[in-house]
């Protein structure tokens, strides 16, 4: 049965786990969407503690939060995602394709809990076979003995589909390239051809007050160069605004001033 302190985490935390799923699908942003997924993973690994799965609770919060989920963070604020991205579809109708296929999986979930008959005895007894298999040879060794002992076949599938759908997320990402990828030689050949940003552009930080990629390099006269900031960080609006560059073009002002009067 159920205990009261396990009865109070799980109405807790349930609906933070579904607040947070919600801003997994709704989320403007890719990396407020991973953030959600974070919290979810958090929260999952906290029931497998609260069902006496100490191990998987572990691995749980471990591995997926903590490497997985991070990876994906990382990689969202290195590439960087555009919400335009969003609306191009790399295969054609794939959009209609995963409606229907949500629609047909929650029709199939509702069907398969609405027919489920909750036995009170075979929880009872699985909860005993648990703890007993716990206290025998410890929760590490009892649930190896289930994943690759009574439940193989079934963890086999699982592994050929988390392959299946990493293999179809690297193909729904891919883009096909419509030109020629120019080479860096190639990109200097033309610079050169159009007198234009010879020297190549400006580096973020050069010159200014902070050495960061959302920091404008520095003009010779103290003017912020919009050339040196991404245009990924241009569009997130997470450029350092010139207020602060203030003191910098007070700076070169006085030292121009010294060098006229000298």
């Amino acid at each position: 049965m159920t205990s009261t302190a396990e009865a109070i985490g799980f109405w807790l935390l349930a609906p933070i786990a579904v607040l947070a799923a919600l801003g997994l699908l709704f989320a403007r942003k890719a990396v407020h969407a991973a953030l959600g997924m974070a919290v979810v993973m958090c929260i999952l690994g906290v029931f497998y503690i609260m069902e006496k799965a100490d191990f998987l609770g572990v691995v749980q919060v471990f591995v997926y939060t903590g490497a997985v989920m991070m990876l994906f963070l990382f990689v969202l604020m290195l590439v960087g995602v555009d919400s335009a991205d969003s609306i191009v579809e790399t295969i054609r109708g794939q959009r209609w394709a995963a409606f229907l296929l949500v629609i047909g999986l929650a029709g199939l979930l509702v069907f398969s809990i609405g027919q489920a008959v909750v036995d009170q005895q075979a929880v009872q007894a699985g909860m005993d076979k648990l703890v007993a298999s716990n206290a025998e040879t410890g929760n590490v060794t009892g649930l190896a003995e289930l994943i690759f002992g009574q439940y193989v076949w079934i963890f086999e599938v699982t592994s050929a589909l988390l392959i299946t759908a990493a293999l179809g997320a690297m193909v729904l990402a891919h883009r096909e390239r419509l030109s020629p990828r120019i080479t860096q030689a190639e990109w200097a050949a033309r610079r050169v051809r159009e007198n234009k940003n010879v020297a190549g552009l400006p580096a973020p930080g050069v010159y200014a007050r902070h050495n960061a990629v959302d920091t404008p390099a520095l003009l010779p006269d103290g003017t912020p160069s919009d050339l040196s900031v991404s245009r990924v960080l241009v569009a997130r609006n997470q450029v350092a605004t010139a207020d602060g560059f203030k003191d910098v073009e007070r700076h070169i002002e006085r030292e121009i001033e010294e060098g006229r009067s000298k």
